[in-house]
């Protein structure tokens, strides 16, 4: 049973690190070519709509990353996975303190300053997210060994 949580795990954090990337580098980036007149309207639809997708896959990784502790793979360490664990903690805690606060703001007014504090804080996410996929690869190849 812990291989299929790991293989949950995994692809969902992959699906997540994907979706991020496109997050990063072409939706947020064209927030402010949307126009002030509708974009409050737009960022509520974004964030409903969003919320939808994003969800059920950060719950996955979140239970089967603490699943992945009560019925570990042989090829994953403990602290290997306390790493990982820590890492999407980040990421939970900076998608509820900064993100969500960033579009709340959004979602009353347009403003550069907060759109520009969005981006800029959602590398810590991103970045998070390509640690955490890059870990979670490195213990599938040795896994392989």
């Amino acid at each position: 049973m812990g291989n299929l949580i790991f293989i949950l795990h995994l692809v969902s954090t992959w699906f997540m690190t994907g979706l991020i990337w496109f997050v990063q580098i072409v939706h947020y980036p064209l927030y402010d070519r949307i126009g002030s007149e509708s974009f409050v309207e737009y960022e509520r639809v974004h964030c409903s709509l969003t919320t939808l997708v994003v969800a059920p896959v950060m719950l996955t990784e979140l239970l089967t990353g603490l699943a992945l502790f009560a019925d570990k793979p042989k090829f994953a360490g403990t602290l290997e996975l306390v790493a990982n664990m820590a890492l999407l903690g980040v990421i939970w805690l900076s998608t509820m303190f900064i993100a969500d606060q960033l579009h709340g703001q959004l979602g009353v007014q347009f403003s550069p300053q907060v759109h520009r504090s969005l981006v800029l804080w959602n590398w810590l996410r991103t970045v998070a997210w390509t640690i955490r996929g890059l870990l979670l690869a490195y213990l599938v190849a040795r896994g392989f060994k």
